[in-house]
């Protein structure tokens, strides 16, 4: 898979400021945005492209890293574990980005973290890494708004020393574990949600998983989040979608209404003859963005609410509006 630039996705240059770059997404994020490009599937693979390229760029860190590792940039610390005399390179595929590697120490967990436990690193060391471990976990829209710290209870396999978590010594069963190969201790854990976690995004914890084999290293633990519903908001995105009630009077001659979001209640203007089911959008009130400082926006929904329970004199004005406004 040849790899993605993700400077010419923006359009900006290697050596563009923060400023630039912000505006170069905001400005295409406008253009592909997919409220504005209904049942448009290019537009929307574009989104996408354009959103995972400015989590990156507009991250100092993971600019860094990218600049050094292109989009291979999530390796960058197996990469950088180098210092030693004999050196590896390893091609990503024609078009893709070429790695140099020290310390063949080193190289089984290198391939074990990229391609999984395909017996790849355990051939090269001797030893075997730990599985990876995957759990739910459920948050709601505030907390994946605010961020949060859960406390998760986990059952962790430590391996025998005795045996080395082979489960035997020699030609025998190992009588520490019972050829078990270790011991099952529960454990608790306090773990950060970062704010604007989406369902499905997942949570690494490392070295959380199952233990290794003969030395080698644990797997790591992955929280996949189940973001609640919401009894007020819809989550599309980055963007809440909601209803705000209007009362008729003030539909009609405009006026002032207070709309909840999920940082406190704003001010909604409302112009004067304002229709039912008239969309508002406001920039910035939505859900915030991964791993950056932006927000999506909140669309809140007119909804006008009818007088109830009239009494005679508003009748009459009715009775004479009617009269003036004949259908």
């Amino acid at each position: 898979m040849a790899s993605k630039d993700y400077y010419q996705i923006l359009g900006v240059n290697r050596n563009a400021s923060e400023k630039e770059i912000k505006q170069a997404y905001r400005r295409l994020a406008r253009k592909y945005h997919p409220d504005l490009n209904p049942n448009d599937k290019s537009a929307e693979t574009r989104f996408k492209e354009i959103n995972a390229a400015y989590q990156v760029l507009s991250d100092a860190e993971k600019r860094k890293k990218y600049d050094q590792f292109g989009d291979k940039w999530e390796y960058a610390e197996q990469f950088a574990k180098s210092g030693g005399q004999e050196r590896v390179r390893w091609d990503f595929g024609r078009g893709g980005t070429t790695f140099e590697y020290g310390d063949m120490s080193d190289f089984g967990d290198i391939f074990s973290s990229l391609f999984g436990d395909s017996g790849i690193g355990s051939r090269v060391r001797g030893q075997r890494r730990g599985q990876d471990i995957s759990s739910p976990i459920e948050v709601t829209l505030e907390e994946a708004y605010h961020g949060s710290t859960r406390v998760v209870q986990l059952q962790t396999e430590e391996p025998c020393t005795a045996c080395g978590g082979t489960g035997r010594v020699g030609n025998r069963v190992c009588t520490i574990c019972n050829g078990a190969g270790g011991k099952i201790i529960p454990k608790r854990l306090e773990v950060k949600i970062p704010a604007g976690v989406r369902d499905g995004s997942r949570i690494r914890i490392a070295g959380k998983g199952s233990p290794g084999r003969a030395g080698g290293s644990k797997g790591d633990l992955y929280l996949v989040v189940k973001v609640l519903p919401h009894k007020v908001f819809e989550r599309k995105g980055d963007d809440l979608y909601t209803e705000v009630s209007v009362p008729l009077s003030t539909a009609i001659l405009g006026g002032e209404v207070r709309l909840p979001t999920l940082n406190g209640k704003v001010s909604l203007e409302i112009p004067p003859e304002t229709q039912n089911s008239k969309v508002f959008r406001l920039v910035g009130k939505g859900m915030p963005r991964l791993g950056n400082s932006d927000y999506g926006s909140m669309v809140a929904r007119v909804k006008v609410v009818l007088p109830t329970n009239l009494t005679e004199e508003e009748k009459k004005l009715f009775e004479r509006l009617r009269s003036l406004r004949p259908t």
